[in-house]
């Protein structure tokens, strides 16, 4: 487990929220196998072409901006925005934000976001993602700060 300290602020629907990647790799020594098994054939093969945690280009298509990201962080990113379905029947509330973080590029987005996103309430999301369990690494931005 990670020695991350949990935020004393409490989230609030305007909270934003995101995929913190470190905090996953920290806590989860399982997390590249489950993330690969969220990729579509294509994608995977194209993973196995590349060495260890090879870090690409992503361009942020609304601001144009380049960010560093790991190889399969990419191709989920990728895969996720090319796929319009967030979350079908029998998808978890977590699973559908995970899945929406991953098609917006992993922009913050706060409950109401989120609510609309998956026509979820907003204040259902608040509480799954302010308990003391963090869920696929979805924290407060702010959390996520040194």
């Amino acid at each position: 487990m990670t020695d991350a300290k949990p935020s004393l602020i409490k989230p609030t629907l305007e909270t934003p929220y995101h995929i913190d990647f470190t905090w996953w790799r920290q806590s989860d020594r399982e997390w590249r196998v489950y993330l690969r098994t969220l990729l579509g054939p294509e994608k995977e093969e194209l993973l196995d072409s590349l060495q260890g945690d090879e870090l690409v280009d992503w361009v942020d298509p609304e601001t144009a901006e380049v960010q560093r990201v790991e190889a399969i962080q990419y191709l989920l990113m990728t895969h996720f925005a090319e796929n319009e379905e967030l979350a079908g029947e029998g998808t978890s509330l977590v699973e559908g934000l995970f899945r929406t973080f991953l098609k917006n590029g992993n922009e913050p987005m706060n409950a109401e976001q989120l609510g609309a996103a998956l026509d979820r309430p907003a204040n259902t999301i608040l509480r799954t993602l302010s308990g003391a369990r963090v869920y696929r690494g979805i924290r407060p931005v702010a959390a996520s700060r040194p």
